[in-house]
């Protein structure tokens, strides 16, 4: 924060506005509107309890996952802002088989598409567990004036123009990178404003924490049990034993692990044999963030996230993310053993 004086998301997006000659500040007002969507999303998980919109709406969404109503209200508050903004051509999401464009003349103009998990660990949301929403920002590849197509989502991950989520915790907050760095806004609720509260955030090269589904454990390559029984032997040297954190909420993990040092897996498992977690709107932005804050994201076999091609919209990945000596660490067992 500057002295004493808050800087508001708007105010922040603003003053890097120049850093973007090319944009004319639609990537701002598009990244503005996200906050504000954010912002409703915060207002109904805070208060979810209270009024209808707990529980499943009785559909499954294309993953094969049970819809909760919270989920679906996250995707129509996004995808509204996202539509509003007028920057915004097409939008990709967890919740919906294909792309949602928009037909208006001004989407067609628009520069931008966007990927997004409206709402990520939403089997979290009924027992008041912190939940999240992912978001990755690409400049489109088809002609402006044109409605979006698929080929504008399907590009790797490395010519993402910004990527961020938002966690609802105990404080709500969202944090992003446009490509120079990783900065953090808490929102204020007593005047409704996202304020900088973590300014170029940096991860630590290494940690004491490793985020894995060990419930899963048997199920895992043998490479991904040797790196578990590492994190768990007793080794003075290297701070050993390591921690086990396991939320169930990628935003949550991650945000844990960025701020203090660790290592997120979801390797290859028997019931999913090329990973579980999406490429486009979980895996690409959170490995842009973390590269970003100085931490590395692959797939476990030394290829980085950021550079796989991706082949379709709802395709999965094995993902290691984290304080860049962890991730190394975890590559070298699974070459080992695998």
């Amino acid at each position: 924060m500057s002295g004493n004086r808050l800087v508001t998301l708007n105010e922040f997006i603003i003053e890097k506005q120049s850093q973007f000659p090319y944009a004319k500040g639609e990537l701002s007002r598009l990244l503005s509107h996200i906050g504000i969507a954010a912002k409703i999303v915060h207002r109904e998980v805070n208060k979810a309890g209270l009024v209808d919109i707990l529980g499943e709406v009785g559909a499954v969404n294309v993953q094969g996952e049970s819809q909760k109503k919270l989920d679906v209200f996250a995707d129509e508050q996004f995808i509204g802002a996202l539509k509003g903004s007028s920057e915004c051509c097409g939008i990709a999401s967890e919740e919906n088989q294909d792309i949602v464009t928009f037909d208006d003349d001004l989407a067609k103009n628009g520069r931008y598409i966007v990927t997004i998990d409206p709402l990520d660990g939403s089997s979290n949301i009924d027992v008041n567990v912190s939940i999240g929403t992912i978001f990755a920002i690409f400049r489109r590849v088809t002609p402006i004036g044109h409605k979006a197509e698929e080929i504008d989502f399907l590009q790797e991950g490395n010519r993402q123009v910004a990527a961020g989520y938002i966690i609802y915790g105990s404080s709500t907050m969202l944090v992003y990178t446009t490509g120079r760095g990783v900065n953090g806004f808490t929102l204020d609720p007593s005047i409704g404003e996202f304020c900088l509260s973590h300014r170029l955030i940096k991860t630590p090269e290494t940690g004491e924490i490793y985020s894995i589904n060990e419930g899963n454990y048997i199920k895992f390559p043998k490479g991904v049990k040797k790196y578990i029984k590492y994190c768990q032997e007793n080794d003075k040297q290297t701070d050993r034993p390591y921690s086990s954190r396991y939320i169930g909420s990628l935003v949550a993990d991650f945000h844990r692990n960025l701020l203090k040092g660790g290592i997120f897996l979801y390797p290859i498992t028997e019931n999913n044999p090329n990973g579980k977690l999406r490429l486009l709107y979980e895996c690409n932005p959170i490995a842009f963030l973390a590269e970003q804050a100085g931490g590395k994201a692959t797939d476990g076999r030394g290829n980085r996230i950021l550079d796989i091609k991706p082949e379709a919209l709802h395709q999965r990945v094995p993902f290691y993310v984290g304080s860049r000596n962890m991730v190394d660490k975890a590559e070298e067992m699974i070459s080992i053993y695998e």
